[in-house]
């Protein structure tokens, strides 16, 4: 083992030499490029210009000494511009074909390099590691450029900016999306090193937040006593939240739910004892921060700054793509304006606004009413207003277990729950075929299928005697992504419109599955007041995810203007901005001021600007099931998502008719807080 772990770290130094590669600079002057531009013009016409002209500019930026000098670049875009249509259909096929193949194949090599790391298969051997740091796709982008395979697509395909897009795109037909899209696969061309130096680090981060379990039946209380189960396992920080939720209207559990919340509190201050994360050995009083092991109390380490040296990492890793991009030369940009499709002032501009509503204050009152008491900052995982049924979660953990004692029981049981969703029988088979369940290391997620013939995955933990509601919530969660993602790989145009604008589309699919989780078990609300209740419970539930969002999006930002900053200074800012954000939107309504709860989330350290998707799908989850309410689910789901990967806003338009916004669920709370009062 000790030989793998040095083997591991030569490979780190080796990886480290090689990212001194700077940018290229192109041969091809702007003098050059329109001369080029003019001689394809003469060639084949006016009516190509805008095609001649972005393409001829964008191979121009791309290329390198390496790839030859002016007259082998005039002679390369003189032959290979496609001006006849039909041929430029068979070019645009075949990159179809042959890319499905191609990323589609390499997405399940990764897939299989890392399924010791996403998956409980037991203690994780550092041979499981490497191979989950590997990026075996990262030379993909340099042998396609060496083959000038890159180039057909940057001279025949144009890229077409966010505004183009979203100014062009109500015109185009699918053919045309497509051709769109794989405009974009080469935008810039970045060293094999850097892309994996990028994996490397980001699959050490995930593992990190994947290993980070806290023993909770391990966790004291000033008379050294226990709240909580002996073999209780909590990941921080979802199962840490979750089971924060349920334990509203328990016996003993607002006591349960302070001891979590210092247990948060800890981490995000970085005092927690080392010797507790993923350790069942000791005892902790997480609220006097003391460790105690055979009756004594013992000194312990506090983990300092690891949890911020992974998200600066994180940082250093991306921002050394930055310099290969000519416009989107900052991950920010490129996460919002390419990725997300959404300018980062308008997702700014929107959460703020929600984050502002006095709707808020009048549901904060109602909780406050409903638990006889001032509300703690833990209030944010209020859960109160979803019935379940009637049943507590305890109950509804011996349903799960016996229903679902391992992934298979699962697996043979998601066409069933997709024909009960209304789904036809056929489709819902066909679906069911397309998904593999397996048991997570870490608190679950979906593994997105980039081809037709292989299935996507559906990841939950499942414990040994079966999985509890936590785990089948989240089940039904990451299901919903995996009917999208199944609809919208196999149900699109062509394959490069498969998928949704951004990751916020495919978490409202994901909401809209969780929200149906009792009736997927045969459970069912009596309550008439039901439908009022899940308006305010959408409501309350994006309210802690807007500032989550918020400080994520701003940490960012900070780290842009301080690139030079360390991992505890990184923590101090953190910590700084989450206090105020804290204090601009919620220290009104909790009664408390300078709370750095909301930077607890684990995205933020393993998945860097991901957050933003969770309440913004809920936006488009509650205009999504708005607009069906009348309809047929399993009709509407399958319309809606087998759209494409369109902008958000052409997407919008054709799934509901009217753009993202926060006046439709603003205006079904004002409604569901008068029917409530």
């Amino acid at each position: 083992m000790k030989k793998l772990l040095t083997l591991l770290s030569v490979l780190i130094i080796i990886t480290a030499c090689e990212r001194k590669d700077r940018q290229e600079v192109s041969p091809i002057t702007q003098k050059n490029t329109e001369v080029v531009i003019e001689e394809l013009m003469k060639k084949h016409g006016e009516k190509h210009y805008d095609r001649i002209s972005k393409g001829v500019s964008a191979t121009a930026n791309l290329w390198r000494e390496s790839d030859g000098n002016f007259e082998d670049f005039k002679e390369f875009c003189l032959e290979n511009f496609i001006a006849d249509d039909e041929e430029l259909e068979y070019v645009f096929d075949a990159f179809a074909h042959n890319f499905q193949h191609l990323y589609g194949y390499m997405n399940r090599i990764v897939l299989e390099l890392n399924r010791a790391v996403h998956e409980d298969t037991g203690p994780l051997h550092p041979i499981d590691i490497m191979f989950g740091s590997y990026s075996p796709s990262s030379h993909i982008q340099d042998d396609l450029f060496n083959n000038k395979i890159a180039f057909i697509i940057t001279l025949n395909f144009p890229y077409y900016s966010l505004a183009e897009k979203n100014e062009l795109g109500s015109e185009w037909d699918d053919r045309q999306w497509g051709y769109a899209r794989l405009g974009e696969y080469f935008t810039a061309r970045i060293p094999a090193s850097i892309l994996q130096n990028y994996n490397q680090v980001y699959s050490e981060s995930r593992l990190y937040i994947s290993e980070y379990n806290i023993y909770a039946g391990k966790l004291i209380d000033e008379n050294k006593e226990t709240l909580f189960p002996e073999t209780m396992k909590l990941l921080a920080h979802w199962n840490i939240r979750d089971e924060i939720k349920s334990n509203y209207g328990q016996e003993g559990g607002l006591e349960k739910q302070e001891m979590l919340y210092n247990v948060m509190l800890r981490i995000i201050n970085q005092d927690i004892p080392k010797e507790v994360i993923n350790n069942n050995e000791y005892k902790w009083d997480p609220i006097k921060n003391e460790l105690w092991k055979d009756g004594e109390q013992v000194e312990f380490t506090p983990e300092g700054t690891a949890r911020y040296e992974y998200l600066l990492n994180n940082f250093k890793a991306l921002t050394e793509l930055d310099p290969y991009y000519t416009d989107l030369d900052t991950y920010i940009a490129r996460r919002f304006e390419s990725s997300m499709e959404i300018p980062y002032e308008e997702v700014e501009s929107l959460f703020k606004e929600y984050a502002s509503s006095p709707l808020l204050r009048e549901v904060a009152s109602i909780i406050s009413e409903r638990l006889e008491r001032d509300l703690r900052p833990f209030d944010l995982w209020y859960n109160g207003f979803v019935g379940r049924g009637g049943l507590s979660e305890d109950a509804l953990d011996v349903i799960t277990k016996a229903k679902y004692p391992d992934a298979m029981a699962m697996q043979n049981d998601l066409a069933r729950m997709l024909r009960d969703l209304g789904f036809e029988n056929q489709m819902a088979e066909f679906i069911a075929s397309k998904i593999e369940v397996n048991a997570a290391r870490g608190s679950g997620h979906a593994w997105r299928a980039s081809m037709k013939t292989k299935p996507s995955h559906l990841r939950t933990r499942i414990g040994s005697d079966g999985m509890d509601y936590k785990g089948y919530n989240i089940a039904i969660h990451e299901f919903g992504h995996n009917v999208e993602q199944t609809i919208s790989v196999h149900k699109v145009d062509n394959y490069f419109v498969n998928g949704i604008p951004n990751t916020a589309f495919t978490e409202a699919l994901a909401f809209m599955f969780q929200s149906r989780d009792l009736e997927l078990l045969g459970l069912s609300e009596q309550d008439p007041m039901m439908e009022h209740y899940e308006v305010l419970d959408i409501f309350w539930d994006n309210y802690e995810m807007m500032g989550v969002s918020l400080i994520d999006m701003m940490v960012w930002k900070w780290l842009y203007d301080n690139p030079d900053a360390n991992a505890e200074q990184l923590k101090e800012a953190v910590i700084k901005i989450a206090k105020e954000v804290w204090n601009e939107y919620y220290a009104d309504i909790f009664g408390e001021e300078d709370n750095p709860l909301l930077s607890i989330y684990s995205h933020m350290i393993q998945s860097p600007l991901y957050l933003m998707n969770y309440p913004y799908g809920r936006l488009i989850m509650f205009q999504l099931e708005d607009y069906i309410s009348n309809k047929n689910f399993a009709e509407e789901v399958l319309r809606i998502f087998s759209i494409g990967k369109l902008t958000p806003q052409h997407w919008m338009q054709k799934a509901v008719g009217e753009q993202i916004s926060n006046e439709p669920l603003f205006n079904a709370v004002e409604e569901a807080l008068e029917a409530v009062r």
